[in-house]
């Protein structure tokens, strides 16, 4: 089966991360056409994302058909759809529900975190990171939550990651990780601990070896580097 997974700058493409790392991870072969990030109205980005995609955006799975796939949640379901025996979710009910529900909230919560801790793979951003911590109270909660979630799944599976084996949910708080590590923010010793184990993951590592050679500074997503 051909895959094509249209994606965005790997150092700046949290969404982007989450199936690329999953597909990795399981063997599920692909393609990845890269487009490079450029907002602008008319810009080559927006040109070459409307034709695969209605919504503008990264990622977007093309189907061998041609069929477009556009989110990422929407991502995992198709692609447990075609390979069902690969293990994008856990093979009990129960553990597919909570790990649904988990893949769900992250999709679309921890507004905080996103808009105040940008993903950005190759920076060290540890003093911004503080300052975040130090003034934004919605931060502070985003990073309690997750450690609370992260806390109980590992409890429940017994590791090393979140459901046993690598799956769906690691791949989507993957770049939780990275942002954890580039701010520095303060976090447990078992947060600390899982965070390092979805780094060693060699999908994982690939994505961060792929985004330190990218090399390639976009201003608009360095607000920290940019800020007079």
């Amino acid at each position: 089966m051909a895959l094509r997974l249209v994606i965005g700058n790997k150092n700046y493409s949290s969404w982007s991360m989450r199936p690329w790392v999953l597909m990795r991870a399981l063997e599920i072969p692909f393609e990845e056409p890269k487009l490079r990030f450029d907002f602008a109205e008319g810009s080559p980005f927006r040109r070459a994302v409307a034709k695969v995609s209605p919504a503008g955006r990264v990622p977007v799975l093309l189907l061998e058909d041609g069929t477009a796939v556009w989110d990422s949640l929407a991502i995992a379901e198709t692609l447990s759809d075609l390979f069902p025996g690969v293990g994008v979710w856990p093979g009990a009910l129960a553990e597919r529900a909570r790990a649904r529900s988990l893949c769900a909230e992250m999709h679309a919560g921890f507004s905080a975190l996103r808009t105040h801790c940008p993903m950005n793979i190759e920076a060290s951003l540890a003093e911004a990171g503080a300052r975040v911590w130090a003034e934004h109270e919605a931060v502070r909660r985003d990073v309690a939550r997750i450690e609370a979630m992260w806390a109980d799944a590992l409890a429940k599976s017994g590791g090393p990651m979140l459901f046993g084996r690598f799956g769906a949910v690691d791949a989507f708080y993957a770049p939780v990780c990275m942002r954890l590590r580039s701010y520095a923010l303060p976090v447990s010793d078992t947060t600390r601990s899982y965070v390092e184990r979805v780094v060693a993951v060699p999908a994982v590592r690939q994505w961060i070896d792929d985004a330190l050679a990218e090399r390639d500074f976009i201003a608009e997503d360095e607000p920290y580097r940019t800020a007079p």
